[in-house]
C-alpha cells in the first residue's frame, strides 16, 4: 500500500468543495462524518429516493394516506442518512488497503490515518443502532425487511473481488428502500414494489457504471473488477440498455400499482415519471465522456435530479 496521504485539513479528494462538514462540523467529528460521506450527500439521496418512490406508489395503490405515512417519509430520510453512513463505514473498513492504492480514495479517513479501524467499527455500530430504533416504529413486515437488508450491505464491499458486476450488489442494497417503504405503508410486500425494486437496480447499474469509470485505471492495476472495466468503450450501449430497463420496469410498476383504483389522470401523471426520468438519463448519455473524470463525477451527482423526477410525478398523481 502507498504511504498515507491526507488532504489539507483532512478533506477528502472527491468531496464537494466548501461542504458543511469541512466548514462547520466540530473538528473532532469531521473524520467520522467524512467516513459516513456526510460531505458527499449524493449517496444519501440515491438511497432515499427509492424509499419515497415506494411510499408514493403504495399510497397510489390503495388510495389512502395518513399521518403515519409522513413519519415513514421522515423516518426513511433519517434512516437513509444513517444507513448510508454505516454502509460507507463498513465499505471503508473492508476496502482500507484498496483505498490506499487508488488516487481518488487515498485521502479517505481510514487510509489517511484520521480514523482507526476500531473507531470506525464503533461509529458504524452507533449509526446502525439508531437506524434500527427508527425501523422498530414501522410495520412488522417492514422491520423484517429492514433486518434482511443487512445481507446485501455486508456483501457489497467484497463483490468487486469476485464478480465483474459489483454494481448489481450495490443496486440490491441501495434500492431496498422501495420494498421497505411500500411494506411500511401497506403492511405487506407486493408485486409492484418488487418490480420497482428491479427498476431501481437498473438505474443503479446506469449511474454507478458512470461513477466507476473514474477509477478504472487504478482498478485494473490492483485487480478490482467493475462494470466500467467490463464494458470499457462499449459503455454507452450498455447504459442505453439500463436506461430502457429502468423506464420499462418503473412504468410496469406504476401500472400494477395504479390499476384499477387510480383515476385516468393520476395514471397518466404517474406514468410521466419514468418517461421524464428516461429523458434525463438520455441527457446524461449525450454528455458522457468516459475519459473525463470531472464530467463523470458531475453526471453521477446529477442522478439526484434523475431520481427526483419520477417522485414529483408520483406526488402529482396522488393529488390528482
Amino acid at each position: 500500500m502507498r504511504d498515507k496521504v491526507q488532504a489539507p485539513d483532512g478533506q477528502v479528494a472527491d468531496a464537494v468543495r466548501g461542504n458543511w462538514v469541512d466548514r462547520y462540523a466540530p473538528a473532532a467529528m469531521r473524520p467520522y462524518l467524512r467516513l459516513s460521506r456526510a460531505d458527499r450527500p449524493i449517496g444519501t439521496w440515491l438511497l432515499l429516493l427509492p424509499c419515497w418512490w415506494g411510499l408514493a406508489l403504495a399510497m397510489l395503490h390503495d388510495q389512502s394516506a395518513s399521518w403515519h405515512d409522513l413519519w415513514i417519509a421522515v423516518g426513511c430520510g433519517i434512516g437513509a442518512w444513517l444507513m448510508r453512513g454505516a454502509g460507507c463505514t463498513w465499505n471503508d473498513i473492508t476496502d482500507r488497503d484498496i483505498d490506499g492504492s487508488v488516487e481518488r480514495t487515498r485521502s479517505r479517513p481510514i487510509p489517511s490515518g484520521q480514523v482507526s479501524v476500531m473507531g470506525a467499527l464503533a461509529w458504524m455500530c452507533a449509526q446502525a443502532l439508531v437506524a434500527f430504533a427508527i425501523l422498530l416504529t414501522f410495520a412488522p413486515a417492514a422491520i423484517a425487511l429492514g433486518v434482511l437488508a443487512l445481507l446485501p450491505v455486508c456483501i457489497y464491499p467484497f463483490a468487486k473481488r469476485f464478480t465483474w458486476w459489483p454494481q448489481i450488489f450495490l443496486g440490491l442494497a441501495f434500492n431496498w428502500g422501495a420494498l421497505l417503504a411500500w411494506t411500511a405503508h401497506t403492511g405487506r410486500l407486493e408485486l409492484p414494489a418488487v418490480i420497482l425494486y428491479v427498476a431501481g437496480i437498473c438505474w443503479t447499474l446506469f449511474y454507478d457504471t458512470i461513477y466507476a469509470h473514474q477509477d478504472r485505471e487504478d482498478d485494473a492495476l490492483i485487480g478490482v473488477k467493475s462494470t466500467a472495466r467490463l464494458f470499457a468503450d462499449d459503455t454507452p450501449r450498455w447504459l442505453r440498455r439500463f436506461l430502457v430497463g429502468t423506464v420499462a420496469l418503473m412504468g410496469l410498476a406504476v401500472l400494477y400499482a395504479a390499476l384499477p383504483q387510480a383515476s385516468v389522470l393520476a395514471l397518466v401523471l404517474a406514468l410521466g415519471g419514468p418517461w421524464a426520468m428516461g429523458w434525463h438519463m438520455m441527457w446524461q448519455l449525450r454528455m458522457l465522456d468516459i475519459d473525463n473524470a470531472d464530467r463523470l463525477l458531475s453526471l453521477f451527482r446529477a442522478n439526484r435530479d434523475t431520481g427526483m423526477i419520477p417522485l414529483v410525478f408520483f406526488c402529482a398523481a396522488l393529488l390528482a
